[in-house]
């Protein structure tokens, strides 16, 4: 059974346009302000759990305080009453957020017709939003093609920080089935190691970004326990971009140790974009695309 086709006394819901391990998202409408949102609901069974619920309220919290161009944005959050089917109730927690049509990184790169001009573009959008939610203390701790979201616009968006921590949190990554949260192919060396992740672990997974944006690859590929393997022991094989400085950018992203690595997502966005010059021209903006799908953020 889905939850209530209006939520909160103001939300309706429509049609699931995305789905995840944790929730599923649907496109819905504000009946206050007649405004197109997306709607992220907590799966039933986890909402149960007082885990699952204490990750998804962090990540409401988190988001409410991150208003960027480059990073979805949240309007409002809330709690649905619901049957389990035992004649009990469950409280099922939501969070209202920015409609965005268009469709992720992971959809991009399967179309296979990224240019390395367009690759740029995207990774300078995310670093951007890096750089903004970094100086608000967050660490996204999952950064990867599928929570990368560009829009119809050409406009890059950040979404899905259902694992984010503060930067100075050192308490353990909450865990799912004995496994550290996060995605084997951009996580980092410490996190694959269950270390503390912090601001250099983003620009490791940012650096897996790039690596894939411009081989259409990841990195490292297998098994997830072969490529946590891989992250922390083995070295990538050569993007070959035929730029030498784009192949030392990434070579400095990709570095093993954290103080080898960009000390900040400006001092990565600043290497990048001198390493491209020449390659993109214009305002650092993400290119318009042509045609797009109606997605939204889950976990993935």
């Amino acid at each position: 059974m889905r939850p209530t086709s209006l939520l909160g006394g103001r939300y309706e819901l429509g049609d699931v346009i995305g789905r995840g391990g944790m929730a599923v998202v649907h496109a819905g409408r504000d009946l206050r302000s007649g405004r197109r949102v997306a709607i992220k609901v907590l799966h039933r069974h986890l909402a149960k759990d007082p885990l699952f619920r204490s990750r998804f309220r962090r990540e409401a919290q988190t988001m409410v305080g991150l208003c960027h161009p480059a990073i979805v944005c949240i309007f409002d959050t809330g709690t649905d009453v619901i049957e389990d089917g035992s004649h009990a109730t469950v409280r099922v927690p939501f969070i209202v957020m920015e409609h965005v049509d268009g469709q992720t990184l992971r959809d991009v790169l399967r179309l296979g017709e990224l240019t390395l001009a367009s690759a740029v573009q995207y990774q300078l959008g995310v670093l951007s939003a890096l750089e903004f939610s970094h100086s608000a203390g967050v660490v996204h701790c999952d950064i990867k093609p599928a929570n990368v979201m560009i829009t119809s616009e050409g406009a890059v968006k950040l979404v899905d920080f259902g694992i984010a921590r503060a930067s100075g949190d050192l308490a353990p990554m909450i865990t799912q089935a004995q496994a550290v949260l996060g995605t084997p192919s951009y996580l980092s060396p410490e996190q694959a190691l269950g270390e503390t992740a912090d601001i250099s672990s983003d620009i490791y997974s940012a650096g897996c970004l790039l690596y894939e944006l411009l081989t259409g690859r990841p990195p490292f590929v297998g098994d997830p326990i072969s490529v946590a393997y891989q992250h922390v022991h083995e070295q990538p094989a050569p993007a070959s971009t035929d730029v030498a400085r784009l192949d030392a950018v990434l070579a400095t992203a990709l570095a093993k140790s954290r103080t080898d690595r960009f000390r900040s997502a400006r001092a990565f966005s600043e290497a990048l974009g001198s390493a491209a010059e020449g390659i993109v021209r214009g305002p650092r903006t993400a290119p318009a695309m042509s045609g797009h799908a109606e997605v939204a953020a889950v976990d993935c």
